[in-house]
């Protein structure tokens, strides 16, 4: 019955192919499209970005059309590569500006990322410096009222001197004979 058994499972198995190890790590599968680090391609990005947002760009652009347009206006025709007035500085154009916008999200999206993590930590960090107020809050109240029950100075030195106005007063009310203090013949 057992040997009946361990060949149904070897049965199943050949079905349905080898057995799939949770303990090791998947081969890699040959990809079509190539690979490429999405944190590099996030920080190539970013670069771009900001140097779509910078002033030197716009310079940069602004003199690339006027001698676009000017070399298309000037220039000999066999020398001028734009065959129709402006239209390959238009898609030229139109590209960058496609270009850029998605860019430009892109590098505030991942900006936005890093905000949301900076504002969790700062959360985290807030809530352990709350907790460790309210705990010093809490110890300090209990040394007070430690410190409320312990003898001070003044209170030693109240106390002796009313202690030694008791003796006095008592020195007075029962003036002794015995010069050894014992209360035997009072009893």
């Amino acid at each position: 019955m057992a040997a009946e058994r361990t060949q149904d499972r070897e049965r199943e198995r050949d079905r349905t192919g080898p057995r799939i190890r949770l303990d090791l790590p998947r081969e890699r599968r040959a990809r079509l499209l190539p690979e490429y680090d999405p944190e590099a391609f996030g920080r190539l990005s970013e670069r771009i970005a900001r140097f779509l947002g910078t002033g030197r760009f716009l310079v940069w652009m602004t003199l690339t059309i006027i001698v676009w347009v000017l070399w298309n206006i000037f220039a000999p025709a066999p020398l001028k590569f734009d065959e129709y007035p402006f239209i390959f500085l238009t898609l030229a154009l139109s590209l960058q500006a496609s270009y850029a916008a998605p860019l430009i999200l892109l590098a505030q999206n991942r900006q936005d990322d890093r905000d949301r993590v900076n504002l969790e930590q700062d959360r985290k960090q807030n809530e352990r410096s709350i907790a460790d107020t309210e705990y010093l809050t809490r110890e300090i109240a209990a040394l007070r009222m430690g410190l409320g029950e312990v003898a001070t100075r003044d209170w030693i030195r109240s106390e002796l001197q009313d202690l030694i106005k008791e003796l006095e007063e008592r020195r007075d009310l029962f003036p002794s004979g015995d010069s050894h203090g014992s209360d035997v013949p009072d009893r």
